[in-house]
């Protein structure tokens, strides 16, 4: 398979935002955003409608304008160039194929806009389709194609102007499942393939960006509420917006009690001791209020350390798993177990647990009180997404 590397224009850059901020019509969309992309990385943007992470792809696309701050593409500052100026290549949800255009001349438009030399353009276009495995398509209509085909054709046309910086706006939204799977396993192989090239993926799927990016910047109000790996957002989450919005999580009201120098922490959730670990290894205060976040694939169904007792509520069998839902005095628990023999009947008295270091206390939000102690049965908020 035919490679490439970098941009053909510039040394491998990365995509910096430096305090960009961005209004439609007085209403802020973009604040102060600051984000560095390194050059080879996949960086998800991953957020609710609105958040703003579609404004920030468009505006290192060059067509959105901030109203203050600047983007770079490596030293360069793009700020006022032209999208045609900037090195980029681009993939959108809707494909954008030229219908009544073949499949190498959908993939050969945007060299021709770039003058490119007729005698470069089939070899680019060849390497293109490889990289995509669509080279034995060239000669078919868009209508011809699947649209899991369609979209390797957006993505070859993105990478046969050798950009150095690949933009991806929800390029899977509009595929079903089976297909979705599939692409993003050849996103992955394209990311290997392109050692050097930044990639900037917009999302609102948790699964595509868990699956693809290095990083995952998370979005909401025009500004990143948390960035990491997945592995660091799904396991030590720092905020409830976080570990609501990256994967699914138990939620729970608690009151700190007391905490170590080692970020342990010993809290009540209606009246029960629960221990944790403090998110990024914080020492919150007693007697504050705190966040309880415990994924459901580690929440235990018996007796064993942080054991919350209550009533079973539901009962979804989910194939490998089931999905039991308890009420307890705290709120309710969800537990993602491995299929039972004998699930236990709803309104069965039930007990679940989780270990002290799969659970993490996350800050209560500013003007949230200390929830009450003890609760009456339900009182305490208790969520579980998903």
């Amino acid at each position: 398979m035919t490679g490439r590397q970098g941009s053909a224009q510039d040394a491998p850059a990365g995509i910096r935002f430096d305090g960009v901020s961005v209004s439609y019509g007085g209403t802020p969309v973009l604040d102060s955003f600051d984000l560095t992309v390194r050059p080879g990385e996949v960086m998800a943007l991953l957020g609710p409608s609105g958040s703003g992470k579609t404004t920030a792809l468009r505006t290192v696309a060059g067509f959105v304008t901030p109203s203050s701050g600047r983007v770079f593409l490596g030293d360069r500052d793009v700020t006022e160039l032209p999208p045609y100026r900037r090195g980029i290549g681009m993939v959108v949800q809707q494909y954008a194929l030229f219908p009544h255009l073949r499949v190498a001349d959908n993939v050969a438009f945007g060299l021709r806009a770039q003058k490119v030399p007729r005698r470069e353009i089939g070899a680019r276009v060849a390497e293109a389709l490889d990289m995509t495995g669509m080279t034995g398509l060239a000669r078919r209509y868009p209508r011809e194609l699947s649209g899991g085909q369609q979209q390797r054709v957006a993505i070859a046309r993105a990478l046969a102007v050798r950009p150095g910086v690949l933009l991806l706006d929800e390029p899977l939204s509009a595929l079903d499942v089976q297909l979705r799977s599939g692409m993003l396993a050849e996103l992955g192989r394209l990311h290997r393939e392109l050692p050097d090239v930044p990639v900037l993926y917009v999302t609102h799927d948790q699964v595509e960006a868990m699956t693809l990016a290095d990083r995952i910047a998370v979005m909401d109000g025009g500004r990143i509420q948390d960035c990491g790996t997945p592995q660091e957002l799904y396991r030590r989450p720092r905020t409830e917006f976080t570990a609501s919005f990256v994967g699914h999580a138990n939620l729970l009201r608690v009151t700190v009690r007391e905490t170590a120098a080692d970020g342990a922490v010993v809290a009540t959730l209606a009246g029960t001791r629960i221990r944790a670990t403090a998110a990024g290894g914080g020492r919150p205060v007693p007697g504050a209020g705190a966040v309880l976040c415990v994924r459901p694939h580690l929440v235990a169904l018996g007796p064993g350390p942080n054991v919350l007792r209550g009533t079973v509520a539901e009962v979804q069998w989910r194939g490998p798993t089931h999905r039991i839902l308890v009420d307890t005095a705290g709120g309710r628990v969800t537990a993602d177990v491995r299929e039972l023999r004998e699930a236990p009947a709803v309104g069965a008295d039930a007990e679940v647990h989780f270990a002290p270091e799969d659970a993490v206390l996350l800050p209560a939000p500013a003007d949230e009180p200390a929830a009450r102690e003890p609760a009456a049965a339900g009182a305490a908020a208790g969520v579980a997404h998903g």
